[in-house]
């Protein structure tokens, strides 16, 4: 019977291997986490424990496996227009404040795990274009990017079950932007997921390819990260923002003590940070 217990130097091995990795800080005593993310692959891969399938992992060679294991321990679970203040506030001002620059709004969804928050801020583009024709003469733009190839390959599918539906939107909603499918699923309609373009991207890593931007979503993401991570996080944002954009934190997460780049700006309820110009 595969061997489920895993040792104290285990853990702390396999904690500096993640930060190393992909900037994601295990606390203490997170071993659960670890035993049910990464328990299904030793019978994948066939090895005898949970410490054979983090020794193998840190080995070089093993590139697959690292991936499953990066992949397992950093996918989050998420919701539609979670908060929904910030895209309530997309649709009614910030839209309206970016549409006289002569050039597509453009828009960074980073982390975006499964695909709720790209396609909730498609979902309000269309909405307010529908509301206000004319509006946004050219377009909004949206990239999303993650780290695991799995939540990219289930992004660009665009199929959601019952229970992933039923968290965060209107009966309105999934009517207008999702079709069902044979399988009982239903999948986000074309016009929602032409709008957005996904690829896999790790937030440590140079940005400089993915180009400039007006506005950034970057939610419930920071609070994994070592406070060295976030300040370069941050600094990599601010580069990435066009003078006078837009960055979207999650509710609990702050800039205070990592950057003096961002003014906040508070929306009554929620805040968000402007790029100072």
């Amino acid at each position: 019977m595969p061997n489920k217990t895993l040792a104290e130097s285990d853990y702390s091995q396999f904690k500096q291997f993640l930060e190393q990795h992909s900037g994601i800080v295990l606390g203490d005593n997170k071993q659960y986490l670890v035993r049910s993310r990464l328990a299904p692959l030793m019978g994948k891969y066939d090895l005898p424990s949970l410490s054979a399938v983090i020794q193998q992992s840190m080995k070089p060679m093993e590139r697959q496996l690292r991936s499953e294991v990066i992949d397992a321990m950093t996918t989050n679970e998420t919701l539609w227009f979670r908060d929904r203040y910030p895209f309530e506030l997309l649709g009614s001002e910030l839209l309206a404040e970016f549409a006289h620059l002569g050039r597509p709004i453009k828009i960074w969804s980073a982390a975006c795990s499964s695909g709720q928050e790209p396609y909730s801020l498609a979902m309000t583009v269309l909405e307010t274009q529908q509301k206000k024709p004319g509006s946004l003469p050219a377009g909004v733009t949206i990239l999303a990017t993650d780290l695991s190839p799995t939540m990219l390959e289930r992004c660009r599918a665009a199929e959601y079950d019952n229970l992933a539906l039923g968290r965060g939107l209107s009966e309105e909603r999934k009517r207008q932007f999702f079709e069902p499918m044979p399988s009982g699923t239903m999948r986000v309609r074309d016009n929602v997921k032409r709008m957005v373009t996904f690829r896999a991207h790790n937030l440590l890593e140079s940005y400089a390819a993915l180009g400039k931007f007006d506005i950034i979503f970057c939610r419930n993401v920071l609070i994994y990260f070592a406070p060295e991570a976030k300040a370069k996080i941050l600094r990599q944002f601010a580069a990435a923002l066009n003078p006078g954009g837009i960055l979207f934190l999650g509710a609990s997460e702050s800039l205070a003590g990592l950057t003096d780049e961002f003014d906040m700006v508070r929306c009554n309820p929620g805040i968000y940070y402007r790029k100072r110009r």
